[in-house]
This record gives C-alpha cells, sequence and structure tokens, in this order.
C-alpha cells in the first residue's frame, strides 16, 4: 500500500498510506517505529473524532485499533496486502478533544496465511481500548491479459 511521510506539523516524520479513502475520511492517522523499536500508529483528536457527549467516539477508536493491526503487522504481512477478519475490543476509558491518541502492540503469531496482533489505545499513561485481531494476508491477484 502507498505511503508517504508528512514534512510539516506535530507528524512531520510519520508515514501514513495515502489510497485508503476510509482513513482519509476519518484520519489522518501515522505511523513510525517507536524507541522501543515497536510500531506506533498515532493522531490528534479533532472535533470530527467526537460522539454527542464529547468524548471520542468508540467508532473511532475501532478504526484506529484497525489501522494499528496493520502498522504492528506490517513487517510480518512482508510486503503482502491483507484483510482484518476479526476484530475484538474492550473500552476502558473515555478519549477527549485534542488528546494525542497512540495504539501499539504486537503480533501474538504469524503463520502462512494469518496473523494474530494484540494493542492497546492510549492517551499518556490512561488505556482507552484494548484489542486483539487477526489480519488474513492476500494473495497476489494474477495479472489480467
Amino acid at each position: 500500500m502507498p505511503t508517504a511521510v508528512a514534512t510539516k506539523g506535530e507528524f512531520a516524520g510519520w508515514t501514513r498510506w495515502t489510497s485508503d479513502p476510509f482513513e482519509d475520511a476519518v484520519g489522518p492517522f501515522y505511523f513510525q517505529t517507536g524507541p522501543d523499536g515497536r510500531p506506533v500508529t498515532a493522531f490528534r483528536a479533532e472535533r470530527k473524532h467526537m460522539n454527542s457527549l464529547g468524548h471520542m467516539h468508540g467508532g473511532c477508536l475501532m478504526a484506529v485499533a484497525d489501522m494499528a493491526l496493520f502498522t504492528i503487522a506490517r513487517e510480518a504481512l512482508g510486503g503482502q496486502s491483507g484483510v482484518t477478519v476479526a476484530l475484538d475490543s474492550v473500552f476502558l476509558n473515555p478519549g477527549d478533544l485534542g488528546d494525542l491518541v497512540q495504539a501499539t502492540g504486537e503480533v501474538t503469531r504469524a503463520g502462512g496465511s494469518l496473523i494474530f496482533v494484540r494493542g492497546q489505545v492510549t492517551v499518556e499513561d490512561r488505556t482507552l481500548l484494548t484489542f486483539s485481531g487477526v489480519i488474513k494476508k492476500l494473495r497476489a491477484r494474477p495479472a489480467q491479459t
């Protein structure tokens, strides 16, 4: 999937995917390798991410968790595309306008066609959501003539 590195603003030096229309609408979400060597997905919470109570919408938290599945599993995907086949989540705390939201995690198992991931979405030392998911690697489609 095509990527671009941000050159300005708070996320200068971070990477984002550039060919995902849904991410364009709800993001932008950025990713990089954190100081501990693990992938980090992040975004700054804006008004469009809030629900009617003024807290971050649960769908937004799940969207960043889904995006994080792929940043966490990027190495295990080895350049292949994939799709989410399962995503479980537990909501623990609300997120608020202006929060720097980050998602981290780990691959717990990577097989021939499935990658299992678990992680958490946090703001500073507060966990907003924990998640686990499964990605199915997609085979390259043969070129059509």
